[in-house]
C-alpha cells in the first residue's frame, strides 16, 4: 500500500516536469518487444513515461486492433525492468477497469473517443472515485468544444490531474500531414486552460518519421510542455503505424537535438527590450483596429447603396479583384498567400454581416 502511494506521488511530481517526454510503441506486440523498448528508452535518459497501445481503435476492421488485456502484464514487467511509469489509451469502462487493475500509472483518451461525448462519459463514469492522471487527445475533427467537453466530463468525475495532447486534426485536402496540426486550435485550448499540461504528438500529426523533428521543434517553440513520440525496436516491421515510429536511440538523438525554449524572461535587460517591442505591437494593433473600424463604416455605406438599388451583397468579381490585389501587395511585404486569404476572408465576412443587417433592417 505504501509503495503504491509512493508511486502515485512520484508520477504526479513527474507530470510537473518540463519538458515531459512520453514514448513507446504504437502497439504492444510481444512481451519481449515491450520490455526491450522500455529498457532501451530508459537507457537514453531522455524519457519520463512509457506508452504502449493495448487496445487500438482503427478506422476500418481487419487491421491489427491491439493485443488486448493480455498485454497489460507486459507493461508491468516493462515498468519493473526499466523504472519507467506506464501509460495506455482507454476507450471503454472495461478498459479503464483493466488498466487500473494492472497498475497503469497514466491513462489517456484517444481522438476517436474524444469525438463522441457518450464514449467520453462512459470513461468518465468509470473514473469516479479514482485518483489517476488522465490525458485527453483532441478529437479527430477540428471542434474545440468537443475537446473542452471531454475535459469537463473527466473533471466532473473528480479527476484532478488532467492534461491535453495535441495530435492534429483530420482535414479534407490535407496532403502534407497525416493529421493537420491546426496550431491555432491548440493555442486557443492553451489560452482557455492556462496551467494545464499540454503536450504535442508529432507522430500522429506527421504520419512519417522524416518530418517528426520539424513538428516537434515547432511545438516546443510554441511553448508546449512536452512531447509524446512513438518508438519501436524495429520500426519498419511494427504491426501498426510503422512509418511514423523511430528506434529508442533515434528518439534520444531527437530529444537531444531540440532547442528547448522557455516562456520566462529572466534578464531585466531582455525583459526591457521585449517590453519595448511589445508596446510597438500594441500600438500597431490599435491602429489596425481603427482602420478596420473605418473600413466597416464604408462597407455600411455600400450596404445602404446596395439596398436602395436592389444590388446583391456578394459581388464575386469585386471580391476576386480584392484578393488578387492583396496577394500582389502582400507578397512584396513578406506576407504569405495563406495569411492574406485567411485575413481577408475574415474581413470580408464581417463586411457581409454588416451589410446583411442593413439589408434586413
Amino acid at each position: 500500500m505504501e509503495q503504491a502511494i509512493e508511486t502515485k506521488t512520484a508520477v504526479e511530481a513527474l507530470l510537473q516536469k518540463r519538458p515531459l517526454i512520453i514514448s513507446g510503441p504504437c502497439s504492444a506486440e510481444t512481451e519481449e518487444q515491450v520490455v526491450q523498448t522500455a529498457t532501451r528508452l530508459a537507457a537514453t535518459g531522455k524519457v519520463d513515461i512509457l506508452r504502449a497501445g493495448i487496445w487500438k481503435p482503427r478506422t476500418r476492421p481487419g487491421s491489427f486492433e491491439g493485443i488486448g488485456t493480455k498485454g497489460l502484464p507486459w507493461l508491468q514487467q516493462a515498468k519493473k525492468e526499466s523504472g519507467l511509469p506506464v501509460a495506455v489509451e482507454v476507450a471503454t469502462a472495461k478498459q479503464v477497469e483493466d488498466a487500473l487493475h494492472f497498475g497503469v500509472d497514466v491513462l489517456w483518451i484517444g481522438a476517436r473517443t474524444t469525438v463522441n461525448p457518450f464514449s467520453v462519459q462512459d470513461v468518465a463514469d468509470a473514473l469516479k472515485g479514482v485518483d489517476v492522471p488522465v490525458l485527453i487527445k483532441n478529437p479527430i475533427n477540428p471542434d474545440l468544444e468537443l475537446w473542452i467537453g471531454a475535459v469537463e466530463r473527466v473533471a466532473n468525475a473528480g479527476i484532478k490531474n488532467i492534461g491535453l495532447i495535441h495530435r492534429g486534426f483530420s482535414s479534407y485536402g490535407n496532403t502534407e500531414y497525416r493529421n493537420a496540426p491546426m496550431w491555432h486550435l491548440a493555442i486557443e485550448m492553451k489560452r482557455r486552460n492556462p496551467g494545464m499540461l499540454l503536450i504535442n504528438d508529432p507522430s500522429h500529426i506527421c504520419g512519417r518519421r522524416d518530418i517528426l523533428m520539424d513538428v516537434a521543434q515547432k511545438a516546443i517553440d510554441l511553448d508546449f510542455d512536452g512531447l509524446i513520440i512513438e518508438s519501436h525496436i524495429d520500426p519498419d516491421n511494427a504491426w501498426s503505424d510503422a512509418k511514423q515510429q523511430v528506434t529508442p536511440e533515434r528518439l534520444g538523438e531527437m530529444i537531444s537535438s531540440i532547442v528547448w525554449r522557455t516562456e520566462e524572461i529572466d534578464s531585466e535587460e531582455l525583459h526591457a527590450v521585449m517590453e519595448k517591442m511589445r508596446q510597438q505591437i500594441n500600438q500597431l494593433d490599435d491602429e489596425l483596429l481603427q482602420l478596420i473600424g473605418q473600413r466597416m463604416k464604408v462597407a455600411d455605406k455600400i450596404g445602404q447603396y446596395k439596398k436602395d438599388n436592389n444590388i446583391t451583397i456578394l459581388q464575386t468579381n469585386r471580391w476576386n479583384a480584392i484578393l488578387e490585389r492583396a496577394y500582389q501587395r502582400g507578397d512584396k511585404l513578406g506576407l504569405s498567400q495563406e495569411f492574406i486569404t485567411k485575413y481577408f476572408d475574415a474581413v470580408h465576412m464581417e463586411s457581409i454581416n454588416h451589410q446583411n443587417k442593413i439589408m434586413n433592417s
